[in-house]
C-alpha cells in the first residue's frame, strides 16, 4: 500500500486528473476499475474521479510494488539552466524577460525552451523539489514567438497556473508591445480583420472579409516617435492570435523592421549590415492586470514592465529615434 498527502500544488484539481499524472503510464480505464475496487481511495473512502482535492487530503493505492512501478512514470521532469530576467515573482507566478532567440514551448526537437529553464530554476531556488514534480510540472501561460522578446507569465504553483492561464485566454489582462516598423505612421489607429494560418509554411495570412478557417483579430497601435524612415510604435494586443502583430502591420504596409517572414527585404538587409540584427524587432513590453484578479490577489492592479533588449535600444539610438522621448517607453 503507497499512501500520499496532497500538497498545496496538488490541490484544486481533479482527482481524476491527479491519479493521471501519479500513475502517468497507466490507461484512464485502469485508475476507474480501482476506484471502482476501492483499490484506489481517497480520505479512506470510495471515490469517483471528480471530486475537487483539498489540500491534506489522502490518498491511499492499494496496489502492488510492481504495478505501481509499472504505471508510475519513471521520466524526470526535464529541466535545463540559463541566467533569465524575472521581472517580477510571488508565491504563484513569475514573469520572465524572455530574449529572442528562445523558445517559450518545447518544439520536440531536444532544445531546450523556456519551460524547461524555468523548471531549473524553480529547483534551484527551492520553490519545487523532484518530489513535487511527480503530480505538477510549472508551465508558460502565455507564448511569444521564437524570435519576439519580452515577458512570459508563468504558474509556479497549480493555483497560478491555472488562474493565470484562463486570465489570458478570457483576456482579462490589457497587453502592450513595442516594435520598429518600414514608413513612418503618425496617428493612433484601430485596425480589424481576420487572420487564416498555413499551416505548411507556418505563416498568416490577413484579409478583411472572413475566409474559411479564419479567426477575428483585433489590433491598436500608436505612434511614439520616428525618424522620417521608421516609426517606433506601441502596439496594444487585443486578441492574441498566431503571428498577429508581425502579420497585421504587414498587411498595413508598416512590417516589423528585421522580420524574415513578413518583412521588407530591403529595410531587414539595412539593419542586418548595420546592426548585425537577425531578428524581427518587437517586445512584449508590459501587461497591466484588472483590480479583480480572483486568487491572485497579489496582481491586482499591478503594471509589469520589460525593460527592451539592449540591441533594440542601440537600434533606436542609432536610427535617432527621439532620445528624450525615448527615454520615457524604455
Amino acid at each position: 500500500m503507497k499512501e500520499f498527502k496532497i500538497r498545496e500544488n496538488e490541490a484544486g484539481q481533479r482527482f481524476d486528473k491527479y491519479l493521471a499524472k501519479l500513475l502517468e503510464e497507466a490507461p484512464k480505464s485502469f485508475f476507474y476499475k480501482m476506484m471502482r475496487k476501492k483499490n484506489i481511495t481517497l480520505n479512506g473512502k470510495k471515490a469517483q474521479g471528480n471530486e475537487m482535492l483539498c489540500s491534506g487530503d489522502m490518498v491511499k493505492l492499494f496496489l502492488s510494488d510492481e504495478t505501481f512501478e509499472k504505471f508510475s512514470s519513471a521520466k524526470q521532469a526535464s529541466h535545463a539552466r540559463a541566467k533569465l530576467q524575472i521581472i517580477y515573482e510571488d508565491q504563484d507566478v513569475l514573469f520572465i524577460n524572455k530574449p529572442a532567440g528562445m523558445l517559450s514551448q518545447p518544439a520536440g526537437d531536444g532544445t531546450p525552451s523556456l519551460v524547461e529553464y524555468l523548471t531549473g530554476y524553480l529547483l534551484d531556488t527551492g520553490a519545487l523539489n523532484a518530489a513535487d514534480l511527480v503530480t505538477f510540472r510549472p508551465g508558460v501561460c502565455n507564448r511569444l514567438d521564437r524570435n519576439t522578446s519580452g515577458l512570459v507569465a508563468a504558474g509556479k504553483s497549480l493555483t497560478g497556473l491555472q488562474d493565470l492561464s484562463a486570465m489570458f485566454h478570457n483576456r482579462n489582462m490589457e497587453k502592450f508591445y513595442l516594435c520598429l516598423v518600414v514608413g513612418v505612421i503618425k496617428n493612433e489607429k484601430y485596425i480589424k480583420g481576420y487572420l487564416h494560418k498555413d499551416e505548411k509554411c507556418n505563416k498568416v495570412i490577413i484579409s478583411a472579409d472572413r475566409t474559411e478557417d479564419s479567426q477575428p483579430i483585433k489590433t491598436r497601435y500608436r505612434p511614439v516617435c520616428d525618424n522620417g524612415k521608421y516609426t517606433l510604435l506601441e502596439v496594444e494586443l487585443i486578441t492574441g492570435r498566431t503571428h498577429q502583430i508581425r502579420a497585421h502591420l504587414a498587411s498595413e504596409g508598416h512590417p516589423v523592421a528585421g522580420d524574415q517572414k513578413y518583412g521588407d527585404k530591403k529595410a531587414n538587409q539595412y539593419f542586418r549590415d548595420r546592426y548585425q540584427l537577425k531578428y524581427q524587432l518587437l517586445h512584449s513590453r508590459r501587461i497591466v492586470f484588472p483590480k479583480d484578479c480572483g486568487r491572485l490577489k497579489a496582481l491586482e492592479g499591478r503594471t509589469v514592465t520589460a525593460p527592451v533588449p539592449g540591441l533594440f535600444g542601440q537600434v533606436l539610438q542609432g536610427e535617432k529615434i527621439d532620445i528624450t522621448r525615448r527615454n520615457e517607453i524604455l
